[in-house]
C-alpha cells in the first residue's frame, strides 16, 4: 500500500448522504436566530412562517396556482401514506416500483390495504416501462429511486385526458429534477433531501384533481386522524395554509426557510437543477473511462442525478458487498466522503449524493478518493 499516491485535494464538506443531506453551502446555526421558539406554532408568527414555507415552496418550485400544498408529519413517508389511504380504492390501482421505497409502497397497497392493485418492478438500475402503464387507473410511483439511482426521465407518458390519479413519491427529485406537475395529482417530499433540511416533515402537494377525489370519496377503511385532510365532505383548507395537523418544530421550519431562501436567491429550480446536473456529470465523467466502477442505472436517459449509485466491476473483486463496505469505511476514515455505501437493501456499492446543496468542487475532489480506496482495498484483499 506504501505506493498508493494519496490525492492531493480534499472535499471541503465530505457529507455525501442521501438523507438526511448536505446542508446549504455555508451553512451556520446563526442563520436561525429568527426562529420563534418556545412560541406555539399557532400563534401569529408561528402560522406566518408555516404559511411563509408554502408560499416559498410555491415559488421556488414553480407550483401551479389551484394546487394545495401542505406541511404533513412524518416526513415523505407520512405524505405519501396519507395521500394513499385517503385516495385509492375509488378506482382500481397500478404500483409501480424500482428500487426498496416503491417496493414499499406496493406493500402497504396490497397487504395493508388489500388492494387488488397491478404491481410493475423493475430491477435496481433500472425503471418500468411506463408505456405499458394504465393511467386511467390510480398510479402510485417514484420519480426518483433514491437507492437505485435511476428516475423517470420526463412526463411524456402520462396522459394530460388520464381518468386516474398520479401519486409521485419525489422526495429525493423535488428541487433537483423538472416534475411536470400537470401530469402529476400528489406530489410528495421531505425537507432533509435535496435542500439539506431536518427531518421528520413531510410536503404533500394536491392537484385540484386529487382534492375533487378527496371531496367525493370516502375509502372503506378507517383513516388515522394524523390522515385526515376532509371534514363533512369538504377539504380542511387550514392544512394548506400552515394549520399543520400536528406540531411541528419551528426551529426546523426555519431551517427549511433558510434553504428555501438561498434557493430563491440561486434563481429557483433550474438553478437547482443545473447544480444537481453538474455534481452527476463530475462523478460519470470520471468513471467514463475505468474498467473496475460503473454506473448502477444502465440508461443515461433514466440516472438519477441526485443519488448517483455505482457499483464495483472489478473481477478480482472476490465479495463484492464486503468490498464495497471496506471502500465506503476508508473514506469515511480519511474524512472525504461520509455515509458514502449504498442502501443496505440495494447492489453492494457506493450512492454518492448530488443533489444542489453539494458543491460540484467537493464532488470532483472526492472521486480521485474513491479511486484510491478501491485500490487499497484491493491491495490489502490480494
Amino acid at each position: 500500500m506504501k505506493d498508493l499516491t494519496i490525492p492531493a485535494a480534499r472535499p471541503v464538506n465530505p457529507r455525501f448522504s442521501s438523507g438526511p443531506c448536505a446542508k446549504i453551502p455555508h451553512y451556520n446555526l446563526d442563520l436561525l436566530s429568527d426562529a420563534p421558539l418556545g412560541r406555539s406554532h399557532r400563534a401569529a408568527v408561528g402560522k406566518a412562517k408555516l404559511a411563509e414555507a408554502i408560499d416559498l415552496t410555491r415559488e421556488v418550485l414553480g407550483v401551479p396556482e389551484g394546487y394545495r400544498i401542505g406541511i404533513v408529519p412524518g416526513s415523505d413517508t407520512g405524505a405519501v401514506e396519507m395521500a394513499m389511504w385517503s385516495l385509492l380504492g375509488a378506482r382500481p390501482v397500478e404500483m409501480l416500483a424500482w428500487e426498496s421505497f416503491g417496493e414499499g409502497w406496493v406493500t402497504d397497497a396490497v397487504k395493508q390495504l388489500k388492494l387488488d392493485a397491478t404491481v410493475r418492478k423493475a430491477d435496481y438500475g433500472k425503471i418500468v416501462d411506463f408505456v405499458q402503464v394504465d393511467f386511467d387507473k390510480d398510479v402510485v410511483f417514484t420519480w426518483n429511486g433514491t437507492t437505485s439511482g435511476v428516475r423517470v426521465p420526463n412526463g411524456d407518458a402520462i396522459p394530460a385526458n388520464r381518468a386516474g390519479l398520479t401519486i409521485c413519491d419525489a422526495t429525493s427529485a423535488a428541487f433537483a429534477m423538472d416534475l411536470p406537475f400537470d401530469k402529476l395529482d400528489v406530489v410528495t417530499f421531505s425537507w432533509q433531501k435535496v435542500l439539506g433540511g431536518e427531518g421528520a416533515h413531510g410536503m404533500l402537494i394536491l392537484s385540484p384533481r386529487a382534492v375533487e377525489r378527496l371531496e367525493s370519496y370516502t375509502p372503506a377503511w378507517p383513516l388515522p386522524k394524523i390522515f385526515r385532510m376532509t371534514k363533512g365532505g369538504k377539504l380542511i383548507e387550514g392544512i394548506f395554509k400552515g394549520e399543520t395537523i400536528n406540531t411541528p418544530s419551528m426551529l426546523a421550519v426555519e431551517d427549511y426557510l433558510v434553504a428555501l431562501k438561498w434557493a430563491q436567491g440561486l434563481g429557483g429550480v433550474k438553478a437547482l437543477i443545473a447544480r444537481a446536473d453538474a455534481n452527476a456529470k463530475a462523478v460519470r465523467d470520471f468513471i467514463a473511462d475505468k474498467d473496475w466502477i460503473a454506473d448502477l442505472a444502465e440508461d443515461p436517459a433514466t440516472a438519477s442525478n441526485t443519488s448517483v449509485c455505482l457499483r464495483f466491476t472489478d473481477p478480482a473483486i472476490k465479495d463484492g458487498a464486503a468490498f464495497a463496505k471496506a471502500v465506503a469505511k476508508r473514506l469515511e476514515k480519511e474524512g472525504v466522503a461520509l455515509d458514502a455505501g449504498a442502501y443496505r437493501d440495494a447492489p453492494a456499492g457506493l450512492r454518492i449524493w448530488c443533489g444542489s446543496t453539494v458543491e460540484t468542487s467537493d464532488v470532483a475532489a472526492l472521486m480521485p478518493w474513491i479511486e484510491w480506496a478501491y485500490r487499497a482495498e484491493l491491495a490489502a484483499q490480494a
